[in-house]
């Protein structure tokens, strides 16, 4: 049976939506463990997957394990939507792939966080674990999260997501409401192929965390981030009309 980690609102409070986390190379769910607690205090259920391998995982077989994962979280009404996914690194180039390309689930919404490069250049890490860690993260609690974590993947950054995953993730032409994520200190991310897929989009937003590594769901700026993620939620009941806007700031 497959195996999920679930979080849930606080009692009595309706439940606003549904979230599918895919994590990406060598996190575990328990990566998300942080994340997924704050989205379920804003009374959303929260259900991360196994991580998504490209290189062995088939889009059709991803699209039917969120399809599983999603009807497995309904209620007497069914799936409580809007259904949102968000994906991660290799999780969040497969989640923007099938969206074109595999039947099965069908989302209100993505969330694309840390969507990597498509040339990759040289190894992110250069073997070592402290390496790698820089590439991802500089927040003290995601770093021992990883490092305590014995089902973390080390290393994992270096291998390759396939190039038509990628190529299916970037050129995307999908209506499909998009919030894109990353952070602009990023080793792995092309910041100008991110603006061009945000802008081929019908319905995307490209946000840019200041200071965010690699993990931009994760990094020192993850209130920020999570503020963002459920500002996104919150605009997508709200048919993508903005629920604040500023008219006066002094900064």
């Amino acid at each position: 049976m497959t195996q999920y980690s679930d979080y849930f609102g606080p009692e009595g409070l309706r439940v606003r939506g549904t979230v599918l986390i895919v994590p990406g190379r060598g996190e575990t769910r328990s990566t998300y463990t942080r994340f997924g607690r704050r989205l379920a205090a804003d009374a959303y259920r929260v259900r991360v997957l196994d991580a998504s391998d490209p290189a062995t995982e088939d889009l059709a077989a991803l699209a039917a394990r969120l399809s599983e994962a999603a009807e497995d979280t309904a209620a007497d009404h069914g799936v409580v939507r809007p259904l949102v996914l968000v994906g991660a690194d290799s999780g969040a180039a497969a989640v923007a792939a099938l969206l074109d390309r595999a039947p099965g689930v069908r989302p209100d919404a993505v969330v694309l966080a840390g969507l990597p490069g498509r040339s990759p250049g040289a190894p992110a890490t250069a073997g070592t674990w402290d390496e790698e860690l820089d590439v991802r993260t500089s927040c003290p609690a995601h770093r021992g999260v990883l490092t305590e974590d014995p089902e973390v993947r080390r290393g994992s950054l270096d291998d390759a997501v396939p190039e038509a995953v990628l190529g299916a993730a970037y050129d995307s032409e999908t209506a499909v409401p998009t919030l894109l994520l990353v952070g602009d200190t990023d080793p792995l991310a092309d910041h100008e192929a991110l603006e061009r897929a945000a802008k081929s989009r019908a319905a995307a937003r490209l946000s840019v965390v200041h200071g965010a590594h690699h993990d931009v769901l994760n990094d020192l700026q993850h209130r920020s981030v999570a503020a963002e993620v459920v500002t996104f939620l919150e605009t997508l009941r709200n048919d993508l009309r903005p629920l604040v806007t500023v008219r006066s700031s002094a900064w």
